[in-house]
């Protein structure tokens, strides 16, 4: 088809002018965003830490902005389903994953992925950081680490520790314990730490590497006992419990979760959330409930929480690969 001379000036014009209309549409977008419910997706069953969290967070969030942020389990494949959801959702900010420390991991654990961590979200938050704490059964007969790690070289391979699944930063973490104290262990992977922490109030299984919001109740009521902390010193909310490195220098780990949305959200969004996250981290009675569970705020910008992912997934590979963990 041959276009007139005259043709030529307003195909020009209607080109230039379209950068110039896209990004006034991203603005309106972000402006009236939300406009619908949010769903906050969590990979792990209710009841769990980065649940319980993530819920408070939710409701801060709905607050703020006037629309529903709802928290929507969807366990299975240690988070990778719901990772896998999230990152082909439409990159609207309508549909949120709460990523946690379990995302880097499964990085390495999987050798196929539908998807990439790094590549196919956009960092959104930091939301908390959270310690994990060694605790057995009242019944067991070790009353401190040193006894733990001398009852378990006396009974090799009988000893078994739950975990909220293979690949869960219960599973590494005692997978780490056992290579830095050189004790033989049988893991005992759950769906999901509630049925990891009814087996261990029961007796089923010995001891858990658990993050401490969804033990803390637990622990205070004296269904389990504490043995240790994976803190760098002892923590307040457990008077008397020790940190685990006081036994085994060097033995310090932690938790987090935050939110990412699907790549390709528009920054103005990211932004937009990332700021009502800081400021719910920046309310005196939040952060006196994350600080309650266990758990320490970690508010940090998009870039901040990106830095840590990328850090995270290849710390843990190299703990993967030496382990030779698989799922």
């Amino acid at each position: 088809m041959r276009l007139r001379r005259r043709q030529f000036p307003q195909l020009v014009a209607s080109a230039l002018a379209l950068p110039t209309v896209l990004a006034v549409s991203r603005v309106a977008r972000a402006q009236s965003y939300p406009a619908q419910p949010v769903r906050m997706v969590v990979g792990f069953a209710a009841g769990q830490a980065i649940d319980i969290l993530a819920r408070l967070i939710a409701q801060s969030l709905t607050e703020q902005l006037g629309q529903q942020f709802i928290v929507e389990n969807k366990p299975g494949a240690g988070g990778n389903i719901s990772a896998d959801g999230v990152a082909h959702a439409a990159a609207d900010g309508y549909t949120l994953l709460v990523i946690g420390a379990n995302n880097p991991i499964n990085s390495t654990l999987y050798d196929k992925l539908g998807f990439d961590l790094l590549r196919d979200f956009a960092p959104v938050a930091g939301i908390y950081r959270v310690y994990q704490v060694m605790e057995v059964n009242p019944s067991f007969p070790a009353k401190t680490v040193p006894e733990f790690i001398a009852y378990a070289k006396a009974n090799p391979g009988k000893v078994n520790f739950g975990s909220a699944g293979t690949g869960s930063v219960a599973h590494v973490t005692g997978e780490w314990f056992k290579m830095m104290a050189g004790i033989d262990m049988q893991h005992v992977p759950y769906r999901g730490a509630p049925l990891a922490l009814a087996d261990l109030l029961s007796g089923q299984v010995q001891v858990m590497f658990d993050n401490l919001p969804s033990s803390i109740d637990h622990i205070r009521a004296g269904r389990l006992r504490a043995l240790g902390v994976s803190t760098p010193k002892a923590l307040e909310l457990l008077p008397g419990v020790p940190p685990i490195g006081q036994f085994l220098p060097g033995f310090e780990n932690s938790a987090f979760a935050g939110l990412g949305a699907p790549a390709g959200t528009p920054p103005a969004i990211v932004d937009k959330l990332n700021k009502a996250v800081t400021a719910a981290l920046a309310d005196p009675k939040l952060a006196a409930r994350i600080l309650d569970l266990g758990g320490v705020p970690m508010p940090m910008t998009p870039a901040e929480f990106g830095c840590l992912l990328a850090a995270e997934t290849e710390k843990w590979g190299k703990v993967i690969r030496a382990a030779n963990i698989k799922p």
